[in-house]
């Protein structure tokens, strides 16, 4: 089941809900036909629901939103790129354990 605390991001969203968000987001650029992005999905809930308050989780599916895909160059998911004040700070390419994904979130909460 998927968490309350994650953000549906669109290209039309993505500025005020990302980009303009008080506290770190960390994004997932998935697509419903990939693997390795419903690998990591229940982790990342679990991550929201954790770190609310502290960092913000949005999930971006491609295949709807290419333009925001595009305009950071996302060529393979899934691909977790952390925004905070606005400013991308870091990127995550694959998917990864829960271990990993939770020092990620540590280090940019």
């Amino acid at each position: 089941m998927a968490s309350k605390h994650v953000l549906e991001a669109t290209d039309s969203n993505f500025s005020s809900a990302v980009l303009g968000s008080g506290v770190p987001t960390v994004v997932d650029f998935w697509a419903v036909w990939c693997g390795p992005c419903r690998m990591i999905a229940p982790i990342l809930d679990e991550l929201a629901d954790e770190f609310q308050g502290k960092v913000q989780v949005a999930k971006l599916n491609v295949d709807e939103n290419p333009g925001t895909a595009a305009n950071y160059g996302i060529r393979s998911i899934p691909t977790l790129l952390v925004f905070k004040n606005g400013e991308l700070i870091k990127q995550h390419v694959g998917a990864a354990s829960k271990p990993k994904l939770r020092s990620l979130f540590e280090e940019v909460s």
